[in-house]
């Protein structure tokens, strides 16, 4: 990836492709060429996730794509350990980043935000946008408009 490209990670487990983060998504890469970089946290086994990080990357492309779909998606992923504070930490520590989004599920079901995690994320450095999950909304792939070409 060129050094041009505005670079963007996000964090994201469960909610990696709710409408609202993909909107954001979709949104910045039309404001300037940006790329993403998605870390998921492990799900803990006894816990299954209800998409795939392959999944999750086709979304996210998609949206990168632009409302056009004709935009270069440049966008990366990657599972990483099960604490999303260390996960960024390690990122930073690997790869020059400007700003960081952080997805959670909704506000009264999310564990990030009861731990604080995107005033954690802060305090390495970096600007963060926090997205949350709407309390109606049922997470899931099958719930995602397409947009653009597959």
């Amino acid at each position: 990836m060129s050094s041009e490209l505005h670079q963007t990670l996000i964090v994201a487990n469960r909610t990696a492709a709710t409408p609202d983060l993909m909107a954001e998504v979709e949104r910045r890469a039309s404001a300037r060429p940006t790329a993403f970089t998605l870390l998921i946290p492990d799900v803990p086994k006894h816990k299954a996730a209800d998409w795939t990080l392959e999944q999750a990357l086709k979304s996210l492309r998609r949206a990168a794509g632009g409302p056009t779909g004709r935009q270069t998606a440049h966008v990366r992923g990657r599972v990483t350990g099960q604490d999303p504070v260390a996960s960024v930490k390690e990122a930073l520590a690997e790869q020059s980043v400007d700003d960081v989004i952080v997805s959670t599920l909704a506000e009264r079901r999310s564990r990030w935000l009861r731990r604080d995690v995107p005033a954690r994320v802060r305090e390495l450095g970096v600007e963060v946008t926090v997205i949350t999950a709407p309390e109606e909304e049922k997470l899931g792939l099958k719930d995602l408009p397409m947009t653009g070409p597959g």
